[in-house]
């Protein structure tokens, strides 16, 4: 019992409602297969009774009254001597017994009965009356009562035979409806049991395969309760290996999904609500250590501070806000789903992807930016091209527009050992982008051991 539960969960829950189907469709095959055969017994048992029997029975009848026709017809003829209308009904009679006899032949299962008996009986009765009547004249009263009684003889054998086979018929006919009785109650009764037995087994396939789904569903409703309430580990499982097994699966991982997930919002940023420093490192030194290829870049907004002084921290927010949104926007745009977009702090973002996409990433973020960078500028720095300012000295001092300046790191050149090496590789080839007067990427090639300007 219990192997047999096992492989039932261990069916799917489509192939689980099949065999519950499947199941009670063969019991009501098996019990429309026998009641179909019950009643094509009784329609057998029924067609021979009305087929064979009933007009077996109505032929002997008439037969027998064809003969005793016969006989009185026959009798007149003599009695009277000269009456031909007595012949020939005498005769038309016997035609009659000749006809019915040939209905007779034509039912069905008569070769057991004697026919060819009656047939032959019958040709000796016809025999002795025609005799009689070519001999009528020559006839003395005693060869009159010869004849007279031979004719009885055959008469009376042809009327006893045929009421023997009227009698096997009528014995036939009841002993079949009495078979028809029996078969009908043997019948119900079995039709009956084996419904109640189909019945009980549905009902119990139903309970098993509804418990078995039922108790999964609630494990997988308190799995669900236990995510929602910000429990992550020790989740009830469903060792089933169906749909439910496998969606109890994704809960099992999507909860420890959402547990890295929520160790990630921990540490994101508040003015993005971008993953930070602490979920980098985790992503980094997890590609490097699946040595996953992959693109290091390294975001950083020039003259930032210059543009923060002007114009305060509330405006520089609305700025970071903005790279954030172009950054991450530009990323799922690509539909490069491995990618990962951070937040360090400040006006340093980070974005870890393939090397095979970190270029059009770079190009696309460095178009947007450069787009509308001079929205936040008012009217008059717009036009000079830069801010205006002083040192702490009172000495005149000009700020270019903010530019966008991107470190690629890849290890496609080099194996690349931790997050540290990564980030001083970056730092370094930051500075360098930052010399430039424009928006640009660049990447390190360590094989020349020389940092290569892409944009």
């Amino acid at each position: 019992m219990k192997r047999a539960r096992a492989r039932l969960f261990r069916l799917t829950i489509a192939k689980k409602l099949l065999l519950g189907f499947l199941s009670y469709g063969i019991l009501t095959v098996l019990i429309a297969v026998i009641a179909l055969s019950n009643l094509r017994r009784l329609n057998e048992i029924n067609n021979r009774i009305i087929e064979r029997d009933v007009p077996l029975v109505e032929i002997t009848d008439k037969m027998v009254d064809a003969l005793l026709a016969q006989e009185l017809y026959g009798r007149r003829f003599f009695i009277l001597r000269s009456s031909e209308t007595e012949a020939a009904l005498f005769w038309k009679r016997g035609e009659e017994f000749k006809k019915l006899l040939r209905q007779m032949g034509r039912l069905p299962d008569v070769s057991n009965l004697p026919l060819d008996r009656l047939r032959t009986l019958h040709e000796e009765y016809d025999h002795l009356f025609r005799t009689g009547l070519e001999k009528k004249r020559d006839f003395s009263s005693r060869a009159l009562q010869d004849r007279d009684g031979q004719i009885r003889e055959k008469q009376e054998e042809l009327v006893q035979l045929a009421r023997r086979i009227s009698y096997d018929a009528r014995k036939d006919q009841n002993e079949k409806s009495l078979e028809t009785l029996s078969v009908g109650h043997s019948a119900f009764w079995m039709t009956a049991g084996l419904s109640i037995g189909a019945l009980l087994l549905g009902i119990f396939i139903a309970l098993t395969i509804t418990r078995n789904i039922s108790h999964s569903i609630n494990q997988l409703t308190l799995s669900t309760r236990e995510i929602s309430g910000g429990k992550f580990d020790d989740l009830p499982e469903v060792r089933n290996q169906d749909e439910l097994g496998d969606l109890s699966q994704a809960f099992q991982k999507m909860a420890q999904r959402l547990k890295r997930l929520e160790e990630m919002n921990l540490d994101a940023n508040p003015l993005t609500h971008l993953p930070g420093s602490v979920a980098i490192e985790n992503v980094l030194n997890k590609r490097l250590k699946e040595e996953t290829p992959l693109a290091f870049c390294l975001l950083d907004l020039s003259h930032f501070k210059a543009f923060n002084d002007r114009y305060g921290y509330a405006r520089g927010n609305d700025v970071i806000r903005a790279v954030a949104r172009i950054v991450t926007e530009v990323v799922k745009a690509q539909g490069n789903g491995g990618a990962f977009v951070g937040h360090i702090g400040g006006d340093d973002f980070v974005v870890v992807t393939s090397p095979e996409w970190y270029e059009k990433i770079c190009v696309a973020v460095i178009d947007s930016f450069d787009k509308i960078v001079l929205d936040f500028y008012d009217v008059e720095d717009r036009q000079r091209g830069y801010i205006q300012g002083e040192t702490r000295q009172g000495q005149s001092v000009s700020f270019p527009i903010m530019t966008l300046a991107i470190a690629v790191v890849t290890n496609q050149h080099h194996r690349l050992q931790n997050h540290v090496q990564v980030g001083e590789i970056a730092a370094e080839l930051k500075k360098f982008a930052k010399s430039f007067s424009h928006s640009t990427f660049i990447v390190d090639r360590r094989k020349d051991g020389v940092f290569h300007q892409e944009n």
